[in-house]
């Protein structure tokens, strides 16, 4: 009898990047939400260069099949911007996102960050009750990207 084997957090490299941009607009137009892939959505053709100095991980199923992403993404000393954290809809439900947000936490410590900040919609309501579990409190950006109308931040010491 063979065992499955849970999802498993890895690195993402460039190879990827067509299977993340597939899960992300995936999610985004199941929640209604337009893909910018020209502008807001621009950083999933280059995840190894855009995201250096943070980091993006993928959430990898046993078949090899990308389910879910968070990317940690540097934006001035001490301070980082949680990206592109998506989940797949079949995968939702068993404690995944944690894992991803728990994850995309402990990389930004690791990197010494002392801020997260992230932007958000207010149609993605499971996202938005999972970030304020975790301590994200609303905060006002000088921009943010247009499908989004929510803002969070969380410091980290």
């Amino acid at each position: 009898m063979s065992r499955s084997h849970p999802p498993r957090i890895r690195p993402a490299t460039n190879a990827d990047s067509a299977a993340v941009k597939a899960l992300v607009f995936g999610v985004l137009t199941e929640y209604g939400l337009r893909p910018a892939p020209d502008s807001t959505d621009a950083d999933l053709d280059d995840l190894e260069g855009h995201y250096r100095g943070g980091g993006f991980s993928v959430l990898e199923a046993e078949d090899g099949t990308i389910v879910g992403s968070v990317g940690i993404c540097a934006l001035s000393p001490g301070v980082c911007e949680l990206r592109k954290m998506y989940l797949s809809g079949k995968f939702r439900g068993r404690g995944l996102g944690r894992q991803l947000l728990d994850h995309g936490l402990a990389e930004a410590r690791r990197l010494g960050f002392r801020r997260v900040v992230l932007e958000t919609a207010s149609v993605l309501k499971e996202a938005i009750r999972l970030y304020e579990r975790y301590g994200f409190r609303p905060y006002q950006p000088d921009h943010m990207a247009a499908r989004c109308d929510q803002a969070y931040c969380l410091d980290l010491c």
